[in-house]
């Protein structure tokens, strides 16, 4: 069932992000960059294939109805748009990073019953170890509120600079923007592996 969900994922065509219309449903997604940011570029060359978004994801993730979170079991896709959602937070938090071009991103994205949503993400996230879940984490999060801005930035962030609630959170301790782009080069080009994905059964929260 895994390998049918990923397989109708990766097949469905790339569409802008965020898509130009609105639409209900929750499910799964992947994001693919082919722009030309300097550290990319091996990633960016790998998706000027087939239809040009066709190479491995920069970020894979998820959009579950609410509930989900409480243990619930539900085979019918609701009637809100919680994926278009998801997909236009993201591109809000590209379009605000300082080093990002919106127009380089493209996804694709699968609809479907909750309970597949899950099994179709692992599958996605252990298949690809997308750079954006596995060693440059963060992109994700969302704003952590007034209070809790004493916590380390996150590696994407901190590469990545130009989310508003972002500036407000503490420096990183330990790498650099110079130090995670060497890295992020090394990754792509096969010399070293990414780290274990920082949350492989909820890299779309």
């Amino acid at each position: 069932m895994a390998e049918s969900l990923v397989r109708e994922l990766i097949d469905r065509p790339a569409h802008p992000l965020p898509p130009e219309d609105s639409f209900d449903g929750c499910g799964v997604y992947a994001l693919y960059y082919a722009g030309d940011f300097g550290p990319y570029r091996a990633l960016a060359e790998r998706a000027a294939t087939g239809d040009g978004h066709a190479g491995p994801p920069i970020y894979v993730g998820k959009a579950v109805p609410s509930g989900a979170r409480k243990g619930l079991v539900e085979l019918e896709v609701p009637a809100e748009p919680n994926l278009y959602r998801r997909l236009r937070e993201h591109a809000r938090s590209i379009d605000e990073a300082e080093n990002l071009e919106l127009d380089a991103f493209h996804c694709r994205y699968l609809i479907t019953a909750p309970v597949w949503i899950r099994l179709a993400e692992n599958l996605m996230l252990a298949r690809y170890q997308p750079l954006w879940n596995s060693f440059l984490d963060g992109f994700g999060i969302h704003d952590p509120g007034s209070g809790r801005y004493d916590q380390a930035r996150s590696r994407w962030d901190t590469m990545h600079p130009g989310r508003r609630w972002a500036d407000r959170v503490a420096d990183p301790t330990g790498y650099s923007a110079e130090s995670l782009e060497e890295e992020v080069r090394r990754i792509l080009a096969g010399e070293r592996v990414a780290d274990e994905p920082a949350d492989v059964a909820g890299g779309g929260d």
